[in-house]
């Protein structure tokens, strides 16, 4: 493990003339890479290359890249001749995992139209206050969500594609099937400006309204160029592993299990794969043995997914086995990951390339990373800042904070959004001169390895002393039969607030609240011991991006 052989590898990768070459504007502003894409509609034609490879595997469905391009390119034409769609209107998709996902995506931004990705697993006052704030003009569904928002289209006659749907279907709607197989209409062509809007992706709200954070097309390109940079650097200073993974002759395939709605789905793998030419297994909904089958069958190489669906991988009896052979890349991301979880990757899978990362909606998933030989060296670290990537920690970023000191994480460079949608006030205050406040806390090392020790949002003040939420829950998974936790604040008399805890297993494994307490006593401050442990055999409710809905289990366990 040689930090100077990284560092030599980094400044290679971003030299002139390289492709990850980086330009340092003389005006002050963010670091950028020279070479990314102009716009991302240039960034989705250029998987158009790959043509006869397969691309999307569900369920029974089989494209390659030639019959998903053909797909964008008739939905398009249809969305033009059909609805007469113009560049800059909003368009919103509501469907779980499936290709029409990916075919709407791509025919939006085909139209000049800005991509409006809703959460799925939203209820319907979610899913209507997203389509009314967002003003989309047009919504591609699937049945189930056709179903929950059946009364409020019916209302405002609001112009809807249906995927997949037998029944008859309501007069402002049209089949999708129908149209991807009606006669081909052109789409004109596009001069697209990089700065004008894109896509809107709602942020998980996990403690008021879901907020439209709104990025460019600019903003999105050096996203995925700074995803490439990664693998990039990543195979230059792991070469023995990326070794391992040639020579094993399978072809680079991704299994996707995390929603498309969210920027790990949208970038890192649907996205990223498209324009490299990677095969996407998709998962309708998340099931670690129907998982396992997917990575034995289709011979999957590649798994990204929040700790909690790794946690369950690696329980499972079969992961080490040969129905995982082929499987050389472990990615988290989404939440802290517990020491064991970490170990259990790197002891089960030795040669595994594993990795981590740290970023936001609102920078569209990139701040730092880590991967390869560096996340075994330091796999509890979010790695270092990505190169068009500033990162300073404080109560203002004109100020920072030495290294070591823990204060709030704040980003800056050119993949930051451009605002909420229709919020100045809530974005002046995220976004301060160029700098995006990430309500993270966490410090940065010697070494510039970024640790993530909390949100500003979850910390409980007992008394006066500041205790992270995070850092109770990655204590606690560590003992044996904790599958997940949760810690929040419970309101106390004498101290203001205490630690509660939710704790949850199989009842027969599940550790008592005595046995809870002593284990966190014997590895961090009293102070930091629960006064409140509620024992939950169900697993814990939580978002479409993995994070636990805290205010909804407060409220179902009466703390």
């Amino acid at each position: 493990m040689s930090i100077e052989r990284w560092q030599t590898a980094w400044r290679q990768l971003i030299a002139p003339g390289s492709p990850f070459e980086v330009v340092t504007p003389e005006d002050g502003a963010p670091r950028y890479f020279r070479n990314a894409a102009h716009d991302l509609l240039q960034m989705i034609d250029a998987g158009r290359v790959h043509g006869d490879r397969e691309f999307l595997v569900w369920q029974s469905q089989r494209l390659t890249f030639n019959q998903y391009y053909d797909q964008v390119d008739r939905l398009a034409g249809q969305m033009v001749a059909r609805f007469g769609l113009k560049p800059g209107e909003r368009v919103a998709i509501a469907m779980r995992n499936q290709p029409a996902w990916l075919v709407a995506f791509a025919a939006i931004l085909r139209c000049g139209a800005v991509c409006v990705p809703l959460n799925s697993w939203g209820l319907r006052d979610e899913l209507q206050y997203a389509l009314q704030d967002s003003g989309s003009r047009l919504l591609l569904c699937d049945e189930s969500r056709l179903d929950t928002l059946r009364e409020d289209l019916a209302r405002e006659q609001r112009a809807t594609i249906v995927v997949g749907t037998q029944s008859a279907v309501p007069e402002y709607c049209l089949r999708y099937e129908d149209l991807i197989s009606a006669p081909p209409a052109p789409v004109p062509a596009l001069q697209v400006d990089p700065d004008a809007p894109a896509m809107i992706l709602y942020t998980s709200g996990t403690t008021s309204r879901a907020k439209g954070a709104l990025s460019s097309h600019r903003a999105i390109c050096q996203a995925l160029t700074a995803l490439d940079f990664q693998g990039a650097f990543c195979a230059m200073s792991s070469p023995e592993r990326i070794g391992v993974v040639i020579n094993s002759g399978f072809a680079p395939t991704t299994l996707s299990a995390v929603p498309l709605f969210h920027v790990s789905g949208l970038h890192a793998q649907f996205l990223s794969a498209l324009r490299g030419g990677r095969r996407l297994v998709l998962m309708y909904k998340w099931d670690v043995e129907r998982a396992i089958d997917l990575i034995r069958d289709e011979r999957c190489t590649q798994f990204n997914g929040a700790p909690v669906m790794m946690q369950q991988l690696l329980a499972s009896p079969r992961f080490g086995s040969e129905h995982t052979a082929s499987l050389f890349g472990l990615g988290l991301g989404g939440g802290a990951s517990s020491a064991n979880v970490l170990n259990d990757m790197l002891r089960i899978k030795p040669d595994a390339i594993g990795g981590a990362g740290f970023g936001l909606t609102e920078s569209n998933g990139i701040g730092a990373a880590i991967g390869g030989d560096q996340f075994v060296y330091k796999p509890a670290t979010a790695g270092w800042a990505l190169p068009i990537v500033d990162i300073r920690i404080g109560d203002s970023p004109d100020q920072p904070q030495s290294a070591g000191t823990r204060g709030v994480i704040w980003l800056r460079s050119p993949t930051l959004m451009s605002a909420y949608w229709n919020l100045p006030e809530a974005t002046a205050h995220s976004l301060r001169d160029g700098w995006l406040d990430t309500g993270d806390i966490g410090y940065l090392d010697d070494e510039g390895f970024l640790s993530i020790t909390g949100r500003v949002k979850e910390l409980i003040n007992r008394g006066g002393e500041k205790i992270s939420a995070a850092e109770v829950e990655t204590c606690i998974l560590d003992m044996p039969g904790v599958l997940e936790a949760a810690a929040f604040a419970i309101a106390d008399p004498l101290m203001g607030e205490t630690v509660g805890l939710a704790v949850h297993g199989q009842a027969s494994t599940l550790p008592h609240e005595a046995q809870v307490c002593a284990f966190i006593a014997e590895r961090l401050a009293a102070y930091k011991v629960p006064t409140h442990v509620f024992r939950v055999l169900a697993p814990l409710p939580r978002n479409a991006t993995g994070k636990v809905l805290k205010a909804q289990l407060q409220e179902s366990l009466g703390a």
